[in-house]
């Protein structure tokens, strides 16, 4: 595979890696329309800490731009772009037609487009080809072909990176999926695992997190019933858990690009194709309205000792929508620190690994850095997000002495918390 060039359609946790691994082995473009985001990794800086600066060093043969032209002379293009939902939870696709836009204007005859992003089964054939077909003058399948490998990062986990996780393959045509499995499999140590068609390596992705979400959502749900009979749910569970096939899911938010996302896109197709899903919308309802749920819990052990809820101070420690990572998007604490401000609380929001500008942008409040934190300042104080940096934080002496300290996800020595999910 000597005369290969690969271009990856944006620089984000999956695409960045993806780039660095393969600028090691062959001519790879890394491209992104965020001008600053090229600049940074210019310089050596990824701020989302999916890679190191030695990591961004080693890929000798990697080029950073946001002029698509620099990807022209390419013959694999990877589209790496997020696919979020918008706020009537239906699939929002507009980033993956304006990378596809972007490399239909550039394809040339035999050259391969690689989709990572999630999709829906059958978006790759039905929204996406038809797009390079317009923009390229080029037939499908003949002029040129297409794959699907979803991306299986899990941002802040540095146990299993990329090549370690064994990836999907599948291409529209038997030789173009032996070229994109064979692609893979020389960075992937892991190893590949093709399958016969685009769609089933579709549907295959948008399974995986639907079926945590479900589990999840499945403990949630015991989580709400054990606290109206006055029963620890993490003690259920791990009582539970001594058995040798019970599945050790924990309650929790359910938030990010994934797991809160991905189910909306197998459920836009099921309606779409006129089945109504009831188990994934229902474990849906249940994760989503959980944020709300944390929130009424810490009012009332509030108003049990005694406190007035309008203009009383809360503490959150965490927004990112999961511990040691960076990742804003979709973060369900927000749903905890909007209910307690309906309530009239005044709530501060304080975590190490966010920026505080994408906060603001993104949500409308700004960070409050822990040197700001007023000790015995806090009427509650709410551990949403285990970030292994608040261990080494005296949580209990931002608390008021009749304060109230809520663990979301069971960080917290047991002794010192009023209540915990």
């Amino acid at each position: 595979m000597s005369s290969t060039k690969i271009a990856i359609i944006g620089l984000g946790y999956v695409g960045l890696p993806l780039a660095v691994e393969f600028g090691k082995m062959y001519d790879t473009v890394g491209f992104d329309i965020s001008r600053k985001r090229i600049d940074e990794l210019k310089k050596g800086v990824d701020h989302t800490l999916e890679t190191n600066i030695e990591d961004l060093k080693s890929a000798k043969r990697l080029l950073y731009t946001a002029n698509a032209e620099d990807i022209r002379p390419c013959n694999f293009y990877i589209v790496t772009v997020p696919t979020p939902i918008d706020k009537f939870k239906r699939p929002d696709l507009s980033l993956v037609e304006g990378a596809t836009e972007t490399v239909g204007k550039v394809l040339k005859k035999g050259d391969i487009v690689i989709y990572e992003s999630t999709v829906y089964p059958g978006c790759t054939e039905e929204l996406c080809v038809p797009i390079l077909e317009r923009l390229s003058g080029l037939a499908f399948n003949e002029g040129f072909f297409c794959g699907y490998s979803p991306e299986r990062i899990n941002p802040g986990d540095k146990q299993h990176t990329l090549t370690k996780i064994k990836k999907v393959t599948s291409g529209s045509t038997p030789e173009a999926t032996k070229k994109v499995d064979e692609l893979y499999r020389s960075i992937i140590t892991a190893g590949t695992h093709p399958v016969s068609s685009i769609k089933v390596a579709e549907a295959a992705k948008v399974i995986e997190n639907s079926q945590r979400d479900i589990n999840i959502a499945f403990i949630n749900e015991l989580a709400l019933i054990f606290e109206r009979m006055g029963i620890d749910t993490l003690e259920v569970l791990e009582a539970a858990g001594s058995k040798w096939n019970f599945l050790p899911f924990r309650p929790g938010l359910v938030g990010g690009h994934c797991i809160g996302v991905d189910p909306y896109y197998l459920t836009h197709k099921a309606q779409e194709i006129g089945y109504d899903p009831e188990v994934i919308l229902a474990g849906r309802r249940i994760n989503d309205n959980m944020g709300i749920f944390i929130a009424n819990k810490v009012v009332k052990l509030m108003i049990r000792k005694g406190h007035k809820i309008d203009g009383a101070r809360v503490l959150v420690l965490g927004i990112t929508f999961k511990e040691n990572c960076t990742d804003i998007r979709n973060s369900r604490v927000v749903d905890i620190v909007k209910e307690l401000r309906d309530f009239g609380c005044r709530v501060d929001v304080c975590d190490p690994w966010a920026e505080s500008d994408d906060v603001r942008e993104e949500y409308g409040f700004s960070l409050t850095g822990s040197k700001e934190l007023e000790k015995g300042g806090y009427h509650a104080v709410i551990l949403a997000v285990a970030h292994d940096r608040f261990r080494e934080m005296d949580i209990v002496s931002l608390r008021r002495e009749d304060g109230v300290i809520y663990d979301v996800k069971s960080f917290l020595d047991p002794g010192v918390v009023d209540g915990r999910l």
